[in-house]
């Protein structure tokens, strides 16, 4: 028999397994924890639900992010915190914050980061995609040879197979790089088929060193083709033009002072 005033053990274990029954990871591994905070202070049942909600709740959400980012092909370690404002002030942070809503990707628009190479686009693109993938979009990353090599493989695949190919189907597209080096005839036209395929059904973040009067100069000159898909990409949406130095010539610079 119990001390007198003492309370009895609770016995956890056949609501433990419901909850592992129902996949309930770490609500089932947190359940004893908060049931005796729950005795201890005289928690309404509510309550005590809520918080073990949130646990698992937010177990998954964590997972849901870690899982999608792997999948993303986002490179890690480059997110808004560590982009350096200060450095680059052509970039204005309240309207990559506004960006970072991802209100404009429910508007199925597209994004142009425009500027010479190593002044952030690609942090800036690669950014905005983790905060796409945290606000429950489904995101691919992708450098512009990477996506011409998979549109090359693909170029025989009809609409409806086309669909079910990622680069075709996520929220939020990001191809990298575009504008070093022109693409072929063969190459814009697939690029053209893309552009149009995703038009109003998904948005698109494209960084480019290229200004958007010189798209048919990489668009392998073909100005009819270059205007096509313009129309397309500028129908909705948001241009980013970065004027400044290069970060990686300040590493440099830094390396340089340093000896």
């Amino acid at each position: 028999m119990s001390a007198k005033g003492s309370r009895p053990k609770l016995d956890v274990d056949a609501t433990r397994d419901k909850l592992l029954k129902l996949g309930w990871t770490e609500g089932a591994q947190a359940l004893e924890e908060l049931l005796t905070e729950a005795v201890r202070e005289e928690m309404a049942p509510h309550r005590f639900l809520d918080k073990l909600l949130d646990v698992e709740l937010t177990s998954r959400e964590e997972r849901r992010i870690r899982t999608s980012l792997k999948l993303s092909g986002l490179p890690p370690g480059q997110t808004l915190e560590s982009f350096d404002f200060a450095f680059q002030p052509s970039v204005e942070r309240s309207r990559i914050e506004t960006l970072a809503t991802c209100a404009w990707i429910r508007e199925h628009a597209t994004l142009l980061i425009q500027g010479p190479p190593g002044v952030g686009k690609t942090h800036l693109a690669v950014a905005l995609g983790v905060r796409a993938v945290e606000s429950g979009f489904s995101v691919l990353f992708l450098r512009l040879e990477e996506l011409l090599a998979a549109m090359k493989r693909d170029a025989d695949l009809g609409p409806a197979r086309l669909r079910r190919k990622k680069y075709a189907n996520v929220s939020l597209l990001i191809i990298d790089e575009m504008g070093f080096e022109p693409l072929s005839r063969q190459e814009a036209s697939l690029f053209f088929r893309l552009v149009s395929h995703r038009y109003g059904r998904g948005s698109l973040l494209i960084t480019t060193n290229k200004g958007i009067k010189d798209w048919p100069e990489v668009l392998a000159g073909d100005e009819v083709l270059a205007t096509a898909i313009l129309d397309r990409l500028l129908h909705r949406s948001h241009v980013l033009n970065i004027k400044g130095r290069s970060y990686r010539l300040r590493d440099l610079d830094h390396l340089v002072g340093a000896r």
